[in-house]
């Protein structure tokens, strides 16, 4: 069972919950038998968005079994004094808005009691609604997020299964500082799907650092378990960490490992330097900024004529004349090192296949978590990372597009780019809250 199945069954289940009758409830919902009576029952006032509710909950012990139950109303939360329309706003505020933990509590405090923002909002109003504040702190939307976040993790298991992948994909981390000092990173392998960007992410693991093959063995069995089929896998994009090539020659030899152009164009910083201070040695300092200016503008020019060249045989011409500058050798020496690596992408088989590392995925993650401090560990971290990839999942791209970013797929969410269909199935019913 997929994840937007589990969301399906969830939605399905308060649905019959708000349609039951008192006559259904008779029937007691462990042994099926009518053989129940009345027995007592007890009241509750939760907070909801008309303010606070007072509701009795009515108590039916069954005969045949012995047991007791309660008549459940879909809109409650078992031993919550909020109502779960309360609970979504709250987790769906911190994860859309990309708000705070304080900042939603507030929100969602200022409108359920009408006080503290609320007047702002409604300055011609007075007081709060009824003389009740509503004290919804902090504390308890982090408790509610890492309940979530842990249904999260139970829903691994399957969790993509039926869906479509290319093969070819890429990977990247993203480091996170958390409180006492300690330091982590996210890993996660962001899939394409067809022959463009699904932006489906198949797992997420917090690991001690990059270098470690054994890290990186981690999230693939993680992807793995989500419903991911190793012998599809070809094709890999990621900024060259070497615990992750170390992993593909020792499990999955068979993918091509596409370094990542932005990342290769830093590493070649320094060597680039040296090249430029070369040109300008035994020049004045007029002279000697205008032969660095002319000097980086050809080496810049040769080296975009190799990395970027539409063709196999364009990327050796082009590295021969990049060999024959003479302030170019060791930078040809370095692009030779890497350039079957640079070019997979033009082989017919790795049609879709990134040249950057999905750096773009981070965008969003970075902005929720406050970078894990606000996590506390890596337990937290991690809960906290799974919830934002079902929400990831599930949130359809923007119909607009902006000045300097257009979106392939304008109104579909990654899943229905993967070739499932949520619907009306929101992350929220997918992780029960």
């Amino acid at each position: 069972m997929n994840i937007i199945e589990r969301g399906r069954r969830f939605v399905q289940r308060l649905k019959e919950l708000s349609q039951r009758s008192v006559w259904d409830w008779r029937r007691c919902p462990r042994c099926g038998k009518d053989q129940t009576i009345r027995n007592g029952g007890y009241w509750r006032r939760p907070w909801t968005f008309a303010g606070r509710q007072g509701v009795r909950v009515q108590r039916h012990r069954c005969y045949a079994c012995g047991r007791s139950y309660i008549e459940e109303q879909a809109w409650l939360v078992r031993g919550s004094w909020y109502g779960r329309e309360v609970h979504r706003w709250a987790v769906d505020h911190w994860v859309y808005a990309r708000s705070s933990l304080r900042r939603s509590a507030e929100m969602v405090r200022s409108w359920l009691g009408r006080q503290e923002r609320w007047g702002m909002w409604r300055p011609w109003e007075e007081g709060t609604a009824g003389g009740e504040r509503c004290r919804l702190s902090a504390s308890t939307v982090q408790r509610w997020l890492g309940r979530a976040g842990q249904k999260a993790q139970e829903s691994v298991a399957g969790h993509l299964q039926g869906l479509e992948s290319s093969g070819q994909f890429g990977s990247d981390g993203l480091w996170a500082r958390l409180r006492g000092g300690g330091k982590r990173v996210v890993l996660t392998p962001d899939w394409i799907g067809g022959d463009s960007v699904s932006g489906l992410v198949w797992g997420l693991v917090v690991a001690v650092g990059e270098e470690s093959a054994a890290e990186w063995q981690k999230l693939f069995e993680r992807a793995k378990e989500a419903g991911l089929l190793w012998e599809k896998l070809n094709g890999l994009t990621s900024d060259g960490a070497q615990g992750l090539l170390a992993y593909l020659r020792q499990a999955l030899e068979w993918v091509h490992h596409q370094r990542c152009v932005w990342h290769f164009w830093r590493s070649l910083g320094a060597e680039m330097g040296r090249a430029v201070a070369k040109a300008a040695q035994g020049l004045s300092k007029e002279a000697a900024e205008a032969a660095r200016q002319l000097a980086r503008e050809e080496l810049t020019a040769l080296l975009h004529a190799v990395i970027d060249a539409p063709s196999y045989e364009q990327a050796e011409q082009a590295l021969g004349r990049l060999e024959q500058h003479p302030l170019g050798q060791q930078l040809a020496k370095r692009v030779n090192e890497q350039l079957d690596r640079l070019l997979f992408t033009l082989l017919p088989e790795h049609q879709g296949l990134l040249r950057i590392a999905p750096e773009w995925l981070w965008r969003d993650f970075r902005l929720r978590p406050s970078r894990g401090r606000n996590q506390g560990g890596e337990q937290g971290l991690e809960r906290a990372a799974l919830l934002w990839m079902v929400a990831h999942e599930f949130t359809p791209a923007q119909w607009r597009s902006e000045r300097k970013r257009k979106y392939k797929h304008p109104g579909q969410s990654p899943l229905e780019v993967a070739g499932g269909r949520p619907g009306t199935i929101s992350y929220l019913d997918a992780l029960e809250v």
